[in-house]
């Protein structure tokens, strides 16, 4: 049963994975600015999830009435590739199978992992998270759990889970206001849902995911300071190190549980 849980979860992974380039296209831009709608090239792009690939339609490069219209181009590509995206969501979902097994809570983080690594790309791209997809994630966890806590077999507890989730956030909120220059407020928003994510499974998971998500952050930070001057002055996104914090944590958690 594990075994089949395991490649099941990676197959919905990758799955998820392979729908995610175009969404990442999409809402990797800078703050203020609206959402993508056209790839590139200029052509219009239909929906949210999908390859970042497409194709010209016929009839659109034609020159007149007279002038046959050309067959659709071969199909082009924008944005991230999908290989490491697939790669990245189906080896987190396996791993988060392994950890939790066939709990009910396992369904709710195998939903959030594929928004996380959207969150962590576009955040790695434009050092932004975008609030539509951090409010509702925040939500929807919490809402999930609560589902989770009802059934048989549940390995967590979901006022656990909300008192993490505003703890985390309400400790981010604070280093936000001390340094606004050194973390973004959607960090504080993306603390809601990481922090209902860990505190399901209680305070010592928590802390370690909480405290994970910093030490990432700081390794990362030492590596560019031996880099060189030029690399010390660049600044990172903090998101990708609060998800694989949150993730490392959970895993903890599911194995412990």
């Amino acid at each position: 049963m594990g075994v089949v849980l395991i490649v099941l979860a990676a197959g919905y992974g990758a799955t998820a994975g392979r729908l995610l380039p175009r969404a990442a296209y999409r809402f990797s831009v800078e703050p203020g600015k609206p959402w993508r709608d056209r790839c590139p090239e200029g052509h219009p792009l239909r929906g949210w999830l999908g390859p970042a690939r497409c194709r010209v339609p016929a009839g659109v490069l034609a020159q007149g009435p007279d002038t046959p219209p050309p067959a659709p181009s071969a199909p082009h590509g924008y944005g991230s590739r999908a290989i490491p995206l697939v790669a990245l969501t189906g080896a987190v979902c396996a791993a988060l199978a392994a950890a939790v097994g066939p709990r009910p809570e396992l369904a709710v983080y195998l939903g959030l992992a594929p928004a996380l690594v959207l969150l962590a790309r576009v955040d790695r791209a434009v050092h932004r998270l975008p609030d539509v997809l951090t409010l509702p994630l925040a939500g929807a966890a919490a809402a999930g759990l609560g589902a989770a806590a009802l059934l048989p077999r549940a390995g967590g507890d979901w006022r656990g889970a909300l008192l993490g989730g505003g703890a985390l956030g309400a400790a981010y909120l604070l280093l936000f206001l001390i340094n606004p220059a050194g973390m973004g407020f959607g960090d504080v928003k993306l603390a809601l849902s990481l922090g209902v994510a860990l505190g399901w499974y209680g305070w010592g998971v928590w802390v370690a995911g909480a405290f994970l998500g910093f030490l990432y952050g700081a390794l990362y930070g030492l590596a560019l300071v031996l880099r060189g001057p030029e690399a010390r002055k660049r600044a990172f996104a903090f998101g990708p190190f609060m998800a694989a914090g949150a993730l490392t944590g959970v895993l903890l958690g599911g194995f412990g549980a």
